[in-house]
């Protein structure tokens, strides 16, 4: 997490957090207004940039990745110590928002693609409980870790959005990661969108804004 994360800040009284990780190849540039549009204004939204690295997949070439992807086959084997260490790197923006006074249970986490992937690793195995989790169009890295990698409450509330015509991470990918999670977590939430491929939709962004809503409720 090279840059300085791109943050926008509460528009009233700060009482929530919420730290969106971006896709490969992207910047917190690329979301940080779209999840500003959708968030109370109770809510500061942090959007961190990885550090660039070479992408395996992507035959060597230097880009903003949050760990090395070597290939998106689902039983090839995955870049764990990159995985754990940008796992570190979110549950300290975390730890930063507790420091400033926002108790973990109004910490939101979310991400895409690959950021999805590690906003739902850091979410699982984070001690305490979070407000929740958004992973869009995404996996469970490292998932042959769990359930016994998990650390957080089996209540944690997960919203999984897929569409079903995506070309990079299959529509399939998603499904069988919802299906795993729903095996020992209780609050799975897998919503997919007809005809959509690698990207958002204004229906999911919909969706997302009610999750958000549900998940960090002004405080009076």
């Amino acid at each position: 997490m090279e840059p300085n994360p791109v943050i926008i800040s509460a528009t009233a009284r700060q009482t929530a957090s919420l730290i969106f990780l971006h896709g490969l190849g992207d910047t917190g540039h690329g979301w940080i207004s779209t999840i500003a549009a959708i968030r109370g204004p109770h809510v500061k939204v942090i959007c961190p940039t990885a550090s660039t690295m070479p992408v395996t997949l992507n035959a060597g070439f230097r880009m903003p990745s949050w760990f090395d992807l070597r290939t998106l086959d689902a039983t090839a084997p995955e870049d764990e110590e990159g995985i754990v260490r940008a796992t570190s790197l979110v549950h300290g923006l975390i730890a930063d928002e507790v420091k400033s006074g926002i108790p973990p249970n109004r910490v939101l986490l979310g991400g895409f693609s690959q950021g999805g992937a590690l906003a739902l690793h850091a979410a699982l195995t984070y001690q305490e409980p979070l407000a929740g989790v958004m992973s869009l169009s995404c996996w469970l890295p490292r998932h042959s870790h769990f359930p016994g990698a998990v650390k957080a409450p089996k209540e944690l509330p997960i919203f999984q959005a897929h569409g079903d015509c995506d070309p990079v991470v299959p529509f399939k990918w998603g499904q069988m990661t919802a299906s795993f999670l729903k095996t020992f977590m209780k609050n799975v939430e897998f919503t997919s969108y007809q005809g959509l491929t690698h990207s958002s939709t204004e229906a999911e962004l919909k969706d997302m804004k009610a999750f958000i809503e549900r998940t960090l409720p002004a405080v009076k």
